[in-house]
């Protein structure tokens, strides 16, 4: 055999060692999801066994004396949709005190001029220009929201109750102010499911954050909230009282969003509870046995804007995230688990690899021993036993995705979950590679800039989300 055989002894090793890499990383991976799937059932026992009926819209009434709302929309490039979702949002939001701030940029007049146009009818929306051009951080554009908000309260004399955080691109529920107006003062932060739209010219893409929404907003949050681990905010469909802000505004020189991060909505849910204040995922049925108050919203439907987002989250989430926010107390295993879950994305995708490395290298190491007639070698029996575990997990974990997407969205997403999950997989993969290339960039002292993607708002909402 000579060379030919020294070739294929080296294809063998390679995928043994990669399948082996591979294999105890899933292995981790699925018993840690299994962990979380185990708790949550048991915490749905035990509110099951509690016979508490749950709650409805109905039972958040508008208040005897509401508090004022103030709603946080920071745009940059936002033409296109922010017209449409502030017609939409002052049409459906059943309170009778809120404003909705919008912070722009002096370097984009054409979303000043679509805000400008909804506030020019209507005296609920702030238009909020900053003096530094754009883009800028999402951060540091609710900063500036913030100090115009602090203006307008020693204007009208009127102390704001709550800040409520939305994108530009959101659908609105009609009774979400009811509930953060009730629930705001009994908590420090509420934050409410946020369930995307499914794109039907882009099923595998845009339906893959469905999935995840689904399955995290639907599980991962209410078993962090059941732990009493710290409550990482979506971004949107979240309030946060006006007094916690102003506490944490003091600490930093008067902004209370940190303008050098890229997930400053993470970062604030944890230090909301890092100083004590308790936080809240709610979520509540429009009636009994009806869908959950949520928002919902179009997420990226192209490989390349999903990429992008994700690139953004991952590091912000997992890179400089773990340098920014660091560990819990000494003692807190359970909030150490839950951000060991929140940074482990880089490492799942360095097993993704070796995994697929792994796949391809034996099909090659397959056909190099069918050319050359010698034989496969066998797998070794506890790698065969590893690999059945795993095989068993991964159904089980395909299982459950499919189950929360089926819950939220019906049966045929449920089965679209399945393929989806490996497409979220590939832009997974991708967007670590871009992360990390970032990052690096982060660390050599590039500043940070609002890498945000183009949005889409519903042309018909009511029919969008019938």
């Amino acid at each position: 055999m000579g060379g030919w055989g020294d070739c294929i002894a080296v294809v063998d090793l390679v995928v043994r060692e990669a399948m082996l890499f591979a294999t105890i990383g899933f292995l981790i991976g699925g018993v840690d999801d299994l962990a979380i799937d185990l708790v949550y059932l048991c915490h749905r026992g035990r509110r099951l066994s509690g016979r508490a009926a749950p709650r409805t819209l109905a039972d958040f009434p508008v208040a005897v004396v509401p508090g004022r709302i103030a709603v946080f929309v920071a745009a940059w490039d936002e033409a296109a949709v922010i017209g449409a979702m502030l017609r939409t949002a002052l049409a459906r939001f059943d309170h009778p005190d809120y404003r909705i701030y919008v912070g722009c940029y002096p370097n984009d007049p054409a979303t000043i001029r679509q805000v400008a146009l909804v506030a020019e009818h209507d005296a609920r929306v702030r238009l909020v220009i900053g003096g530094a051009p754009g883009p800028t951080t999402k951060a540091a554009c609710l900063n500036t929201i913030w100090r115009a908000l602090l203006r307008d309260e020693v204007a009208e004399g009127v102390r704001t109750k709550a800040v409520v955080l939305h994108d530009a691109e959101d659908v609105v529920h009609e009774g979400e102010l009811r509930i953060f107006d009730a629930l705001i003062g009994v908590y420090g932060v509420v934050q409410l499911p946020v369930l995307p739209l499914v794109d039907p010219r882009a099923r595998l893409i845009s339906g893959h954050y469905a999935d995840e929404f689904a399955e995290s907003h639907g599980k991962t949050l209410i078993v962090r909230q059941a732990l009493g681990a710290g409550l990482p905010l979506a971004g949107v469909g979240c309030a946060i009282a006006r007094e916690c802000l102003g506490r944490i505004a003091q600490a930093r020189a008067g902004a209370p969003f940190d303008a050098i991060s890229l997930t400053e909505d993470y970062e604030l849910g944890l230090r909301i509870a890092a100083l004590g204040d308790t936080g809240a995922f709610v979520r509540v049925a429009e009636r009994a046995g009806g869908a959950p108050v949520a928002v919902r919203a179009y997420f990226p439907a192209t490989l390349e804007a999903a990429m992008r987002q994700k690139t953004r989250w991952m590091i912000g989430i997992a890179l400089a995230g773990w340098d920014r926010t660091g560990w819990s107390r000494g003692l807190d295993w359970r909030d150490h688990w839950m951000r060991m879950r929140d940074r482990r994305a880089p490492l799942a995708v360095l097993v993704l690899l070796a995994a697929y490395l792994a796949a391809t290298l034996w099909l090659l190491s397959a056909a190099l021993h069918g050319v050359s007639g010698v034989g496969i070698p066998p797998v070794p029996e506890p790698l065969a036993t590893l690999l059945g575990v795993n095989a068993s997990l991964l159904l089980w974990r395909l299982g459950v995705r499919a189950l929360f997407t089926g819950r939220a969205y019906g049966k045929r997403q449920a089965a679209w979950s399945v393929p989806r999950m490996f497409v979220g997989n590939l832009i997974a993969m991708v967007a670590a590679q871009r992360a990390l290339i970032r990052y690096v960039g982060m660390l050599r002292g590039r500043p940070p800039c609002w890498d945000k993607t183009a949005h889409t708002f519903p042309d018909d909402v009511a029919e969008t989300l019938r």
